[in-house]
């Protein structure tokens, strides 16, 4: 199966299925010298894993990534870095009701059709468990991108439902169970999660994802345009619909002269734009939001179809999240770091002479 690789410069291969023995990536390009170890990527894949609250699903997976290459003596060779993280929890029976029959909306249908296959394992390659090994990846570029750039990324769900959550403190995000900038939400989106888990269903959510510290002139143009690339990586991602970057879709409503991100000499005056122009970084902060569905596996029947194509009806058990967006942040949060690292090192080849970090000379 092709498609299982990320990147020019900076690339991250994934293999492993949700209910198989392990997952395992191989992250090629990252530069030697780095000081990393495993606890270095286990902060981030903690705060992805399954089971750490009753509002997410209750699989039992401590995610403990090893490193077998790449690194030696606590730092990065530039040698190939391979990563691997043995699944601990596999329950393949929770889903042999379903084995003859397609989910709707679920990747089952597709799968089965294009490769004359099926992995009916939670959904084998196209388990959203695949994402460990972006987000371990992930917390390679993070590290690099802050050690030799300042460049910070972080992310927080803005929305679940049709709850939107006000951005009012970063610090809060981690001390929470859904992600969230503002306290004074948590107890609207627990009453909401529980509701929804009851009634054996599952609902949306938006993620927002920035990063601050870019320097001026990441991306290329034409068709390698940084926010382009940020868009395929945010699209990429299990359960993601859609994606926004600055405005985004707002700016269907606006004028140009609101659109527009004014310059003075001291900067931009607004950012609308989101951190890019013509595809390339413009030293402000970059802002992605993206739209996750609701979880295909629920507990509400459903019409479908079975591998004879006869009508069937199907409801799904077994351990699942009724809001995937909300273990999303990291992944967000990593395919965002992928994009900006992978860039990095292009703008670094193409471009020796570096980046001008201010407008005026």
């Amino acid at each position: 199966m092709s498609g299982n690789s990320f990147g020019k410069l900076f690339t991250l291969t994934t293999f492993g299925e949700s209910h198989g023995a392990a997952l395992g990536g191989v992250v090629d390009g990252c530069p030697p010298g780095l000081a990393l170890c495993a606890a270095d990527l286990q902060v981030d894949l903690d705060r992805r894993k399954p089971g750490k609250s009753k509002y997410t699903s209750q699989r039992k997976e401590s995610d403990q990534v090893e490193i077998l290459s790449g690194v030696f003596e606590g730092k990065t060779t530039g040698t190939p870095i391979g990563l691997l993280i043995r699944n601990q929890d596999q329950r393949a029976r929770d889903y042999d009701k379903i084995k003859d029959r397609f989910r709707p909306g679920h990747a089952d249908f597709t799968y089965a059709k294009k490769y004359g296959f099926r992995d009916y394992r939670g959904g084998g390659r196209s388990s959203a468990r695949e994402t460990t090994m972006r987000v371990a990846a992930g917390g390679i570029a993070k590290k690099y991108l802050s050690a030799h750039y300042g460049v910070e990324i972080r992310g927080c769900v803005c929305q679940i439902g049709d709850i939107k959550i006000d951005l009012k403190n970063w610090d809060e995000v981690n001390q929470n169970p859904f992600f969230v900038a503002d306290k004074e939400a948590v107890g609207k989106l627990e009453a909401l999660i529980m509701q929804t888990r009851k009634a054996g269903d599952s609902i949306g959510a938006g993620i927002l994802v920035e990063a601050s510290g870019l320097p001026i002139g990441w991306g290329e143009p034409v068709f390698d345009r940084l926010d382009a690339d940020i868009a395929k990586a945010m699209i990429s991602i299990n359960a993601a619909k859609g994606v926004e970057i600055g405005a985004g879709f707002a700016a269907i409503a606006q004028r140009g002269s609101e659109h527009r991100d004014e310059i003075s000499a001291q900067g931009f005056k607004s950012n609308n734009a989101g951190g890019v122009l013509g595809g390339i970084s413009s030293g402000q902060d970059i802002r992605v939001k993206v739209a996750f569905k609701p979880t295909s596996s629920i507990q509400v029947p459903g019409d479908t179809v079975n591998l004879n194509n006869e009508p069937v009806e199907v409801v799904t058990t077994g351990r699942h999240d009724p809001c995937v967006g909300i273990r999303a942040v990291p992944i967000a949060e990593a395919m965002l770091a992928l994009v900006l690292m992978d860039h990095a090192l292009r703008d670094r080849a193409q471009n020796p002479r570096g980046n001008k970090n201010t407008l005026i000379d």
